[in-house]
């Protein structure tokens, strides 16, 4: 239960500090809307990475700082986590993601002037063909970012990899993948993160939410099998 506990904490520390950045700054508008400048963009790249840093080194040594599904799918199919896991950790960061939305609209709902979750969001993923890119652009980008940040994480968690560094590199890595990707797909590489603020927001969050799920899930997992048959691994 240490582990799965450990990963609803950082899932939901993930989204309320990811997501409150991109609503307390206002700065909704640029998820997969494209025309966005670095100014932007950045502090979104930089809030979701340091999150993703900091609960490396808070909760990793208990679980591993998955704190997201598609995370869990790459590790297990490089073969480092035993199937019986894979479940508990998945509901714990989907529950994780909700919580962490959940608070966030708590706090948001005490903002002077209003605030109205339909118009200004909960930092939600999608894409938007008539402002930004395609569906299938922004799938590409969700599956090609996802296997990247995998690839980034199997290896800098490796036996030869970058010991306590690996946390700084791999939330640096998400930092990065945030410059390209916002303005194609919001960029999620995580079911749960996406989950959580759609559960909320409703409408066209939730009918898209399904390329969220999927297109992770098989950037993860096709990293992982790399790992798996040595391919990317001494």
């Amino acid at each position: 239960m240490k582990k799965y506990i450990a990963e609803c904490i950082g899932s939901a520390a993930l989204v309320l500090i990811g997501c409150g950045a991109i609503t307390a700054g206002g700065l909704g508008g640029v998820l997969g809307g494209g025309g966005a400048g670095y100014l932007a963009i950045l502090p979104i790249g930089l809030a979701f990475g340091l999150a993703v840093t900091a609960m490396a080194y808070g909760i990793g040594p208990i679980s591993g700082c998955h704190i997201n599904p598609a995370v869990t799918m790459g590790v297990w199919a490089s073969g480092r986590m035993p199937t019986s896991e894979v479940p508990g950790y998945i509901i714990a960061q989907v529950i994780g993601a909700i919580i962490g939305a959940a608070i966030l609209y708590v706090i948001l709902s005490g903002k002077a002037g209003g605030w109205d979750v339909a118009v200004a969001g909960l930092g939600q993923t999608g894409w938007d063909p008539a402002k930004g890119f395609s569906m299938t652009s922004a799938f590409i980008a969700e599956a090609v970012g996802t296997f990247l940040f995998l690839v980034c994480i199997l290896g800098a968690t490796s036996k030869a990899g970058g010991g306590v560094a690996a946390g700084l590199a791999i939330g640096l890595t998400l930092a990065a993948l945030h410059l390209v990707n916002v303005p194609i797909s919001g960029n999620s590489l995580n079911p749960a993160r996406s989950i959580g603020p759609a559960l909320f927001v409703g409408g066209t969050a939730i009918s898209q939410l399904w390329l969220y799920i999927v297109a992770p899930i098989i950037g993860g997992y096709v990293a992982g099998l790399l790992f798996r048959t040595k391919t990317l691994e001494d």
